[in-house]
């Protein structure tokens, strides 16, 4: 396996997971909440699925984005498996992107986002797209804990 294989496979498996976990969730608390400054669930899984969008555009820019007008602003809200079908095609692109890289991309290329403090290497930045998605997980993994919700069962 090389290394974008293996970027491919882990962007792959943390989007697995984030789905086994979105799709325990029943759509009668997709608006909680556990304090009135955190996003809801609903907003997070928007917001793993926008951010994934604005992450690609920038890898194809090389860099933060002067503008963005995000496909999922003026879309309502109405199931999970409705925005996750909504994303498909997003999703679809960005790793048709990653694997588009060659071995010397991810050292050769930068990402310039300086405007948010970093410039990082496309494999150092490939890592942090998928650290993004994970670290969301974990935060809805524990408002369904905090909401008395069971969880999934991730580590399988």
């Amino acid at each position: 396996m090389n290394a974008i294989e293996a970027i491919v496979q882990n962007l792959s498996e943390v989007r697995r997971r984030s789905m086994i976990i979105w799709e325990s969730i029943p759509h009668e608390v997709l608006d909680w909440r556990p304090d009135s400054e955190a996003m809801s669930i609903k907003e997070m899984i928007r917001h793993v699925l926008d951010s994934e969008h604005y992450y690609h555009l920038a890898l194809l820019n090389e860099g933060s984005l002067t503008a963005y007008e995000s496909p999922y602003e003026s879309r309502t809200f109405t199931t999970i498996k409705e925005e996750i079908n909504f994303s498909e095609t997003y999703r679809n692109e960005f790793i048709h992107t990653v694997k588009s890289y060659t071995q010397e991309d991810l050292t050769r290329i930068n990402i310039d986002r300086k405007d948010v403090g970093y410039i990082r290497s496309l494999g150092d930045m490939l890592m942090r797209i998928a650290y993004h998605e994970a670290v969301h997980s974990g935060q809805l993994l524990d408002y369904l804990r905090i909401a008395g919700i069971k969880r999934p069962k991730v580590w399988d």
